[in-house]
C-alpha cells in the first residue's frame, strides 16, 4: 500500500435527502454495474459512496421484462438504492418513475442522456436526445413530477459532436425542471471513449448551473485523478466508470483520498486473484447458475490482469473457464507473488473515438422539432 500526502476532506454530496460522503458515484455501465459488482465496490469502500445500477429501459420496466426485473434487484445492504433509467418517450418515462415510487423499487433515479452506442442514438436516445430541447424538457418534467420525494438526477455528455454542443442548454433546462444534480462526461458522443475528457466543460457547467451539484466524469483512473478533477473544475463530486474496471478496490482508494489518509491499495496478484474468484462467485449466485456466472465474469479477466506478467496462453485459458473449479485451477497456476506492477493504472475498457454518430434521419435539422421521435424508439431490453 502506497501512502501519499493527505488531501483535505471533501463536503458531502447532497442527492436530495441522501448525503453521499465521500462525493463519489459508480457510473452505470451496461453489463458491468450489476448487483455483484456493486457489492464488491461497496465492500472496498466500506459502504461509502453511491453505486448506480446498469441502464434500465423504461419500456422494459413498465412491461416487467424478466431480465429487467432481475437488474433492478438490490441487495439488502444497498442504501440508497439507485436506478438509472433510459427512455425517449415522456409518457413511458413518467410511468416507469411512478412504478418505482409506488412499488418502492429505489431511493434515487438517474436519467441516461449520455450513452453513445449506435443502437441507442439511432433511435434518438442517450447522448442524441438533449439536442431536442423540448423533448428533453418534457422527459425531465414527467420524471420529476412523478418522482414525488425521490431525487431525480441526469447524466449527459457535452453534445453530439463539437459542432452540436448541448450541455449548457441541457443544464439550464434541468435546473428549471427540478433535477437534483447533473453528471457531465467531458466528451461528445462522437468521441465515444477516445481522446481526452474535457474537464474545462465540467467547470463551465458548474459555473452555468450554480443552483445544483455538478459531478464530473471522464478519465478518472486513480483517486488522485478524482482529487485533481475537483480542484481544477470546482465540481461537487466525481463519477467513476472505466477506471474501476478490474479495480473495484479503487473505491477504497477514493474513500481514503477524500478522507485525507492518503493510502492507496497496491494488491499483489494473489490478492487480485482472490477478488477475481469472489467476483465470479457473486455473479453465479446472482444469476442462479455457477457456469453462467463464470462465463459472465470472463469479460473482466483482462481488466483485472492488466500490467501483471501473465502470458497470452494463460489469459486465453482464463477467458474460457466455465466453472469455479476451472477458474480456481487456472488462477492457481499464476505466479501469485507478483507485486502490483508499475503502470497498471490508466485507461481500460473501450477507447475508440472520432466515430460518426448514428442518428435518426434529419435529427440535426432543427433542435426544436421533435416530430420524428415516437414511443417505438424505446428499447425493449435493459442493460445497454
Amino acid at each position: 500500500m502506497t501512502t501519499l500526502a493527505p488531501a483535505p476532506s471533501a463536503p458531502a454530496l447532497a442527492i436530495g435527502p441522501h448525503a453521499v460522503q465521500p462525493p463519489v458515484v459508480l457510473a452505470p455501465m451496461a453489463g458491468i454495474t450489476n448487483a455483484p459488482f456493486r457489492t464488491l465496490c461497496r465492500e472496498f469502500s466500506g459502504g461509502k459512496g453511491l453505486f448506480v445500477s446498469e441502464m434500465i429501459t423504461t419500456r422494459a420496466l413498465v412491461e416487467r421484462n424478466e431480465k429487467t426485473m432481475q437488474l433492478i434487484h438490490f441487495d439488502a445492504s444497498e442504501t440508497p438504492r439507485s436506478i438509472q433509467l433510459y427512455g425517449v418517450d415522456p409518457v413511458t418515462v413518467g410511468k416507469a418513475v411512478r412504478m418505482i415510487v409506488d412499488e418502492g423499487l429505489a431511493d434515487h433515479i438517474d436519467l441516461n442522456f449520455g450513452c453513445p452506442v449506435p443502437k441507442v442514438t439511432r433511435k434518438g436516445g442517450g447522448s442524441a436526445l438533449p439536442y431536442k430541447r423540448p423533448l428533453l424538457r418534457a422527459i425531465l418534467h414527467e420524471a420529476v413530477t412523478h418522482a414525488g420525494n425521490l431525487p431525480v438526477t441526469m447524466k449527459m455528455r457535452k453534445g453530439i459532436d463539437d459542432d452540436h454542443l448541448t450541455f449548457l442548454d441541457a443544464g439550464r433546462i434541468a435546473v428549471e425542471e427540478g433535477v437534483t444534480a447533473i453528471a457531465l462526461h467531458g466528451r461528445t458522443a462522437a468521441q465515444h471513449y477516445g481522446g481526452t475528457a474535457d474537464w474545462d466543460a465540467i467547470a463551465r457547467l458548474k459555473e452555468h448551473v450554480p443552483e445544483i451539484p455538478v459531478l464530473g466524469n471522464g478519465d478518472i483512473w486513480s483517486a488522485d485523478d478524482a482529487l485533481r478533477m475537483m480542484r481544477e473544475t470546482g465540481c461537487d463530486g466525481v463519477v467513476v466508470g472505466r477506471g474501476c474496471l478490474g479495480r473495484p478496490w479503487l473505491f477504497g482508494d477514493l474513500v481514503a483520498a477524500f478522507e485525507g489518509t492518503g493510502s492507496r491499495a497496491e494488491p499483489t496478484l494473489r490478492e487480485v486473484a482472490a477478488v477475481m474468484r469472489r467476483h465470479a462467485e457473486l455473479l453465479g449466485e446472482w444469476i442462479g447458475d455457477e457456469s453462467r456466472g463464470v462465463i459472465d465474469f470472463r469479460k473482466h479477466v483482462a481488466w483485472y490482469l492488466k500490467g501483471f506478467a501473465v502470458g497470452s496462453e494463460m489469459r486465453k485459458r482464463l477467458a474460457i473457464t466455465s466453472s469455479l473449479a476451472e477458474l480456481d485451477e487456472q488462477l492457481g497456476e499464476l505466479e501469485l507473488d507478483q507485486p502490483w506492477p508499475a503502470g497498471a493504472d490508466g485507461p481500460r475498457g473501450r477507447t475508440s473515438g472520432n466515430n460518426r454518430v448514428v442518428l435518426p434521419d434529419g435529427w440535426l435539422k432543427d433542435p426544436y422539432d421533435c416530430a420524428g421521435v415516437s414511443p417505438d424508439a424505446e428499447l425493449d431490453t435493459s442493460g445497454g
